[in-house]
């Protein structure tokens, strides 16, 4: 799965924004979301898959954070889209059409 179809998910993208502010363990995202622990595995399952976020053993629990090399492509996507839609709209504001205006 890809990185956007992943955060596309309501509680995928609440726990991607939970580990944006810091690295966080599964009993504790599900302390702060309406989800069982289960779930909060699967979902993070799902975020590990599509390089989202990343764990570490921490004694009996795993830790939890977000995957800088994969946030930092997802970045890039982002960035390549929206550096598109710029030059588009550069082009039709230099140089408009009679359906532009």
């Amino acid at each position: 799965m890809d990185a956007f179809t992943a955060l596309g998910d309501p509680t995928r993208r609440a726990i991607f924004e939970q580990l944006a502010e810091r690295p966080r363990a599964v009993v504790e995202l599900a302390g702060a979301l309406p989800v069982s622990r289960p779930a909060i595995s699967q979902h993070l399952k799902v975020l590990k898959q599509a390089h989202l976020v990343m764990d570490r053993p921490a004694g009996t629990r795993r830790i939890y954070r977000l995957d800088p090399d994969g946030v930092g492509a997802l970045r890039a996507d982002l960035e390549r889209y929206w550096n598109k839609a710029l030059a588009a709209y550069k082009e039709i504001v230099e140089h408009p059409t009679e359906e532009d205006r």
